[in-house]
């Protein structure tokens, strides 16, 4: 014991590595060197030292580092009124314009990565934009797109083999191989029961603006881009024998599958 020096010792201080014989001798090796008595997960291991504990340690250390740093963010954006008046303002400009968009609570991964703004001065949506491209398991995150821009001159910088990046292209090579005419551009209706998936087909030739009206958004739009001449499992309403051509106004609103994963692995 380096406290008392007379009995064997039991213990070893998680802080300062002093050994003890005795919660006494711990209490006074504590007073004496002002010693908390708790790791300090910081210190510096030598390779040598280092164990499978130490990672275990380490691991946990950067978890709890984690948690802490996503509840000090979900704190401030719940408590933070102008961040409910700017979502508040977002969602009735998106009304004005016909469409229905809707946000998720704090929290969720959709609306941490969120980045639509609307620019009152040009009184325009900058929507934040995900493409999703099926046939080669690609996805591609695009911010601040204008509303008024067309869908197909979205798509030139990934699928047009001259305007395209030369690694997106190579990587896409079937999309910009195939011919503009076999291109399809869905969008899933939100407001679908899970076991009836449907898709709208936007038109490549009209702007952003005008394909999300009379849709229902949650968060902002993700892009389906298939081709007619592959084999896909999505289904555009209308286009399935067993059901007749509607509105996607007529279904029961919830949310989709994917929001509905997002709960429960929130919970």
């Amino acid at each position: 014991c380096e406290t008392c020096s007379k009995e064997e010792a039991k213990y070893r201080c998680p802080r300062c590595m002093k050994y003890s014989c005795s919660l006494l001798c711990v209490k006074k090796h504590k007073l004496a060197l002002s010693c908390n008595g708790v790791r300090d997960k910081t210190a510096f291991i030598s390779v040598n030292e280092f164990t499978d504990l130490n990672l275990l340690s380490d691991y946990r250390f950067l978890e709890d580092v984690g948690r802490t740093a996503d509840a000090a963010a979900r704190h401030l954006a719940k408590h933070r009124p102008t961040a409910k008046r700017l979502l508040s303002s977002l969602r009735n400009k998106a009304q004005k314009c016909n469409i229905d968009l809707r946000t998720l609570p704090i929290g969720f991964t959709k609306r941490r990565e969120n980045s639509t703004t609307f620019n009152f001065t040009e009184n325009k949506f900058y929507w934040h934009l995900k493409l999703v491209f099926p046939h080669c398991h690609a996805e591609y995150t695009l911010k601040r797109v204008p509303d008024d821009k067309i869908l197909a001159d979205i798509l030139k910088p990934y699928i047009d083999p001259v305007e395209s990046d030369p690694v997106v292209c190579q990587r896409l090579k079937i999309y910009t191989a195939s011919p503009q005419s076999d291109v399809r551009i869905l969008m899933k209706i939100e407001n679908r029961r899970q076991n009836s998936v449907r898709y709208n087909e936007l038109d490549a030739s009209r702007s952003l603006l005008d394909n999300l009206k009379g849709k229902v958004i949650i968060e902002y739009p993700t892009l389906f881009v298939v081709l007619k001449t592959l084999k896909s499992d999505m289904v555009v309403l209308g286009e399935d024998a067993s059901e007749p051509a509607e509105s996607s106004d007529g279904e029961s609103s919830s949310l989709s599958s994917m929001e509905e994963g997002e709960i429960r692995d929130s919970s």
